[in-house]
C-alpha cells in the first residue's frame, strides 16, 4: 500500500473537499484525502429536505457540549459532521457569505490578505450561481448555487410582516447590502444537493493523482523536529507527507486532533498523560456560535410543510419531487429568512433570520401537532468566548466542547431582542391568514426573565462554530495569514477554526472560500 504522499489533508469536510479538487488539479501533485467518515450515498445527503434527518444523527459524531453554566446549565446537541463533504452535506444549504465588514475586520485585525476585496474574487471563483453573474457573483466554479424552488405562500406574508415594522425586502443578501428579509440562495445543482465533496471531489476521484480514503481517522499529528512529516491513524497506519499535513478538521476537530497529537495547552496535555510536542495554548481557545432562539406558531391549516410528515402525504412529496422536482422534498425547509438589528447603532445587521416551513425540523425542537412555522433569530457577533479540550487520551472519547454561550450579559440582552423581534414580525396583519396562535415563547413569557428561563430550554446551536485554531499577526496567534502553523514547519489549518471572529451568518459558503484561497497560497509555495 502506498504510503507517502506530497500532500495530506485531514478531514473532507467543506474546505478538506476544496483543497482535494483544486491541489489536485496540479497532475505532478500527489493528493491524499483522509476522511473519518463514510460515503455520501444515501439519499438524505443529495435530497434537499434530508437536512430535517441530519441533526438527529445521520452522519454526524453524536456529541454534546458541557452543561452551559450560563444557561442552567442546559446541555446542548452539538452536531458535527462525519461523512465526506462535512457540514456542506448535512447542512440547510443556506449560502451565505457573512457582512463584508466581517472580513475587513479581520484585515485590520493584522490578517493581511482577508479583507473583504480580498476574499470576494475566492467567493465568486467557488460559485456556479445560476441566476446572478455580477461584481459579487460568479458562474462556472464547482459549487451550484441556485434559488429555492419550493417557497410556500406563507414567506410573502412573512415578507409583507416584516415591511410592516420597517424590515426591506432584500434580493440578494451576498450583493451590495446585507440588510431585509429574504429568500437564500441554496448550495444546489438541479435541486439537488451540492456539497463540497459533490462539487470539488466526486467529479475528480479519476484523477490519478488523487487518493480519498472514507473511514480513516486520524490518532495523530506526526511532528520530527519541528516538522509536520505526516500522520498516524488509529488503525497504526504510517502516512507520509513530503510537502504538507493540511488540517481541515473543523472548529472542533482540528484542535481536538491537535490536542491528541500534543499541540496545545501544555499542562492540561501533560494531566492527561499526553507527550507536549508543543505548547501553544490558544489551541481550542476562542470557540464562538451563534445561538439560535426559535419561536413557533400554529396554523391555522394547511400552510407550512408539517402534513406531509404523515406516510399518505410523504409518499405524494416523493412524487412531487420525482416528476416536477418540487413540494417539501425540493425544500432546505430554512431557505427564507434575513438579516436585521438588535443594536440600531450596530455596524451592520447583528441579527439573521431563518423562517422554517414547519416545526420539529431539528433535533429537540417541539413539534405542531396540527402544523406550524418556525422563526429563528441568532446574535450574530456575540463576545462571549469558548473552548475545545480533551476529556481524555483515547481519540474515541469526544472532546470537552463548552460555547460558553451567554457569558457575556450583552450576549444574552441581544439575542432576547431577536426572539422578540420574531414574535413581532410573526403577530403582524399579514400573518394572520396564517397563524391560529404563538405557541412559543407564547404570552405566558412576559419578563426579561422569563425570556431568560425560556431560552435556557428552547434553544440550539445555530452550527456556525468557529475561532479555535485562530489565524493573527501577532505572537499569539495559531495559524499566521498564509495559514500556515506558528512553531511547526510543514502545518496549515484550513477550515473555519482560523477566523479570529466568527462571520455575521452562516458560515459554510465561508469555509469553502477559505479551502480557495488556502489553495492558492498553497500552490504559490510550493510552485504548483
Amino acid at each position: 500500500m502506498k504510503t507517502t504522499y506530497d500532500f495530506i489533508i485531514i478531514g473532507g469536510g467543506s474546505a478538506g473537499s476544496v483543497l482535494a479538487g483544486r491541489l489536485s488539479e496540479n497532475p505532478s501533485a500527489d493528493v491524499l484525502l483522509l476522511e473519518a467518515g463514510g460515503s455520501d450515498r444515501h439519499p438524505f445527503y443529495h435530497l434537499p429536505a434530508g437536512f430535517a434527518k441530519m441533526t438527529k444523527g445521520i452522519g454526524s459524531w453524536g456529541w454534546e457540549t458541557v452543561p452551559q453554566r450560563h444557561m442552567q446549565n442546559k446541555v446542548f446537541r452539538y452536531t458535527q459532521a462525519k461523512v465526506i463533504g462535512g457540514g456542506s452535506a448535512i447542512n440547510a444549504q443556506v449560502y451565505t457569505r457573512g457582512n463584508a465588514l466581517d472580513y475587513d475586520e479581520w484585515r485590520q485585525m493584522g490578517c493581511t490578505g482577508w479583507g473583504y476585496e480580498d476574499v470576494l474574487p475566492y467567493f465568486r471563483k467557488a460559485e456556479d450561481n445560476a441566476s446572478i453573474e455580477n461584481r459579487y457573483h460568479g458562474k462556472g466554479g464547482p459549487l451550484g448555487v441556485s434559488d429555492p424552488r419550493a417557497p410556500l405562500p406563507v414567506c410573502e406574508a412573512y415578507f409583507e410582516a416584516a415591511a410592516e415594522l420597517g424590515i426591506p425586502r432584500n434580493y440578494d443578501v451576498n450583493g451590495e447590502k446585507q440588510e431585509g428579509v429574504a429568500y437564500y440562495q441554496l448550495t444546489q445543482r438541479n435541486v439537488r444537493r451540492s456539497s463540497a465533496a459533490m462539487a470539488y471531489v466526486a467529479p475528480n476521484r479519476h484523477r490519478e493523482n488523487l487518493t480519498v480514503k472514507l473511514g480513516a481517522q486520524v490518532r495523530r499529528i506526526v511532528v520530527e523536529n519541528g516538522r509536520a512529516t505526516g500522520v498516524e491513524l488509529v488503525d497504526g497506519t504510517r502516512l507520509r507527507a513530503e510537502s504538507e499535513v493540511l488540517l481541515c478538521s473543523g472548529a472542533i476537530g482540528s484542535p481536538r486532533l491537535l490536542q491528541l497529537s500534543g499541540i496545545g495547552p501544555a499542562d492540561e496535555l501533560a494531566s492527561l498523560g499526553i507527550d507536549v510536542v508543543f505548547d501553544q495554548p490558544e489551541v481550542g481557545s476562542n470557540l464562538q456560535d451563534h445561538l439560535d432562539l426559535y419561536c413557533i406558531s400554529e396554523l391555522s391549516g394547511p400552510y407550512s410543510y408539517d402534513r406531509y410528515a404523515k406516510p399518505h402525504w410523504a409518499a405524494l412529496a416523493g412524487l412531487q419531487y420525482l416528476f416536477g422536482r418540487k413540494g417539501p422534498v425540493a425544500s432546505s425547509l430554512f431557505e427564507t429568512g434575513g438579516f436585521w438589528y438588535a443594536d440600531p447603532e450596530a455596524r451592520s445587521p447583528d441579527l439573521q433570520f431563518h423562517l422554517g416551513l414547519g416545526t420539529g425540523i431539528e433535533h429537540g425542537v417541539v413539534s405542531m401537532p396540527q402544523g406550524g412555522i418556525t422563526l429563528n433569530s441568532c446574535y450574530l457577533r456575540p463576545r462571549s468566548r469558548g473552548s475545545v479540550r480533551l476529556q481524555s487520551d483515547d481519540p474515541a472519547v469526544a472532546p470537552l466542547i463548552d460555547p460558553n454561550y451567554l457569558q457575556d450579559p450583552l450576549d444574552r440582552e441581544m439575542s432576547i431582542r431577536g426572539l422578540k423581534l420574531t414574535q413581532e414580525i410573526l403577530s403582524q396583519a399579514p400573518m394572520r391568514k396564517y397563524i391560529l396562535a404563538e405557541r412559543l415563547p407564547g404570552p405566558d413569557v412576559r419578563t426579561d426573565e422569563d425570556y431568560f428561563d425560556f431560552i435556557c430550554t428552547h434553544s440550539k446551536t445555530s452550527h456556525h462554530c468557529a475561532g479555535t485554531c485562530r489565524m493573527g499577526a501577532d505572537a499569539g496567534a495559531v495559524v499566521d495569514p498564509t495559514l500556515r502553523f506558528n512553531g511547526i514547519e510543514g502545518l496549515r489549518v484550513v477550515d473555519n477554526s482560523i477566523m479570529p471572529r466568527v462571520i455575521s451568518s452562516n458560515t459554510n459558503a465561508a469555509a469553502i472560500m477559505i479551502g480557495e484561497k488556502a489553495a492558492d497560497m498553497i500552490r504559490a509555495a510550493h510552485g504548483g
